[in-house]
């Protein structure tokens, strides 16, 4: 019980901080929460969590298979430390060209904004590698056993974090939209160092077992 209670706070606070930083899924549910109401603003978020679940499942899937072949148990430490190396170099990046952007909304009726979630976190493809990198150091860390509580803990954590980010949104929007650009250049300098942190992990376990 005390690893699910670890596993649900690490995949809870990975999803969490790679939600905050201002974006096409976090604004749409404001804007949504402002034109359509509260209510269209947080059935887009449950629709974006939704999927993050599924995305999420399918990345436990992916480390399991890799995990059950002996053979590639060192290559999945790998991926994790490509996954983790990218995404360090993608926040930095990201905060160093932080600029003042308009992001895109998209018009959500009070019938679809549900499914128009599930539609626009399904375009996030670095959701699964990042997911699957995630799954596979909490592997190598003994907090996932791939069992069914463990799966469900990890899928569940993923979704409430990203979900607790995009309510935060639709309902704190106004405070939010006025320190989007420090906000966003601050999230992502962190989530550089967490990415660095778990980098730094991974190369200790792969090369200094």
């Amino acid at each position: 019980m005390a690893h699910l209670i670890i596993l649900f706070f690490v995949t809870f606070s990975a999803a969490f901080m790679a939600t905050v930083p201002p974006g096409l899924l976090n604004m749409n549910a404001a804007k949504t929460s402002v034109k359509k109401g509260k209510l269209n603003g947080i059935m887009f978020s449950l629709g974006v969590a939704t999927m993050i679940m599924m995305q999420a499942y399918i990345a436990v899937m992916i480390s399991k298979y890799l995990y059950r072949h002996p053979e590639v148990i060192d290559l999945l430490l790998k991926i994790a430390l490509g996954v983790f190396a990218f995404f360090a170099l993608y926040f930095f990046i990201s905060a160093k060209r932080e600029k003042a952007k308009k992001i895109k909304i998209v018009k959500v009726s009070k019938k679809n904004s549900y499914f128009k979630g599930m539609l626009l976190a399904a375009l996030n493809l670095l959701t699964i590698p990042y997911y699957s990198g995630l799954n596979a150091m909490w592997n190598a860390s003994g907090w996932i056993k791939f069992e069914i509580w463990d799966i469900l803990t990890f899928i569940i954590a993923a979704g409430s974090g990203t979900f607790t980010v995009l309510y935060l949104y639709t309902v704190y929007f106004y405070k939010l939209e006025a320190k989007t650009d420090r906000f966003s250049k601050n999230s992502n300098y962190v989530l550089s160092l967490l990415m660095l942190v778990l980098l730094v992990i991974t190369i200790f376990r792969v090369f200094y077992k």
